[in-house]
């Protein structure tokens, strides 16, 4: 089964939404705007029930089916936040916002999940509520954890849910989802090494270095993935910060290190969450200084039920056919807040493929368009398929 007509006929329209959410790119939880925008299409489609500011600038749409027999709820997510980098694309639609971008694609996704908002609306056939979630702050800020803390699934009995992301570099139109992790937990990790200051030139040995310290713990910490992590398993830890002294003659009292750490493993998480701490200190201690280790943990493993998965890729067959569909697909070192949601209800988190191109988080990146039938044919039939109308 191809994409539905009816989506199809919405392609134009879909277009014009996610370019103008692309003109005007808003960040983390300030998506008040775009959520405006969201909240007064769904009311303009008919939706049973619209509700905004569910964790924070969240918006929600209710849309019943023909039929309630089945008693089914499931819920269907977008992301709406953009990035702060300033675009260089060149499209004749590019941020009119000065260091903010959409350079992920959500504007892509909001559009997707509308388009299939507009359709349901209209269609009603199946049996059955369908939620559609719109969600802040998917960047760094976990939206999706704050419209769980909110009620998000108690409120309207949520019982599946499912995420879709745009995915550079996968064929254009094709789908690819997993059972299991498919997404690794981010973390993140700052280390405030303390030594002694002093004259870098004519009193070295008086001091203890914090940079020396500090450029010793960045190498040790790679001994944690090569050396404790089971190599069938995976893990990253980046150090992606180092800020100390203020002249080039100062042996500087503190260096602060940060950076983020990769898992895919709910135990390897919590053995290089305490390794890092172990081996900061007692490196430090080695060069008769001091570690102090801040270990944030951010989002967990992106973790797809194994039925949930299984049943979003056989509706993802039913629009591209199966040679285009990848149900083994390779977990990523990215992270995604819709673990969140996965951990309060079964689900699955699904990518379409964007084709060749830029990646995400690149300031030239462009979400391709020609997807945005797949995307909202996806989340349409996926409420058809999982609540029939009979």
């Amino acid at each position: 089964m191809p994409i539905v007509n009816r989506v199809a006929a919405l392609s134009d329209e879909m277009a014009a939404w996610r370019h103008d959410f692309h003109e005007n790119p808003e960040l983390l939880y300030e998506v008040h705007r775009t959520a405006g925008i969201v909240a007064d299409r769904l009311r303009e489609f008919g939706c049973d029930e619209v509700v905004t500011g569910i964790g924070r600038t969240g918006v929600v749409g209710v849309i019943r089916g023909r039929k309630s027999a089945s008693g089914k709820t499931i819920g269907l997510r977008a992301d709406m936040d953009a990035l702060p980098i300033m675009e260089t694309s060149g499209v004749a639609y590019a941020s009119k916002v000065p260091g903010k971008m959409h350079a992920c694609g959500h504007d892509g996704h909001t559009a997707m999940l509308l388009g299939a908002a507009k359709y349901l609306a209209e269609t009603r056939n199946f049996d059955g509520t369908a939620i559609m979630i719109f969600q802040p702050a998917e960047e760094g800020g976990g939206g999706g954890k704050a419209m769980v803390d909110d009620g998000l699934m108690t409120r309207w009995n949520i019982q599946e849910v499912y995420g879709m992301h745009n995915m550079p570099g996968l064929p254009e139109g094709h789908f690819a989802t997993t059972p299991g992790a498919m997404l690794a937990s981010s973390d993140n990790i700052q280390i405030i090494v303390h030594g002694k200051g002093g004259h870098a030139g004519a009193g070295p040995h008086k001091s203890v270095d914090s940079v020396l310290i500090g450029s010793q713990i960045v190498n040790a910490l790679q001994s944690i993935v090569a050396r404790n992590v089971d190599p069938l398993k995976s893990a990253v830890i980046s150090i992606t910060q180092f800020h100390s002294g203020t002249a080039f003659n100062i042996i500087p009292e503190v260096a602060e290190l940060g950076g983020t750490v990769r898992t895919l493993d709910p135990e390897v998480r919590d053995l290089v969450e305490r390794r890092i701490g172990e081996v900061a200190e007692s490196v430090a201690r080695a060069y008769g200084g001091s570690a102090e280790t801040k270990y944030t943990r951010m989002y967990p493993v992106t973790m797809n039920h194994a039925r949930e998965a299984g049943l979003a890729a056989d509706v993802a067959r039913d629009i591209v056919g199966a040679e285009r569909v990848n149900d083994k697909f390779i977990p990523m070192m990215g992270a995604e807040d819709f673990s969140f949601m996965l951990e309060a209800r079964p689900g699955a988190m699904i990518l379409v493929g964007m084709g060749d191109g830029n990646e995400c988080h690149h300031p030239a990146y462009v979400f391709n368009d020609n997807i945005l039938g797949h995307g909202a044919s996806y989340w349409a039939r996926l409420v058809e398929t999982r609540m029939p109308a009979g």
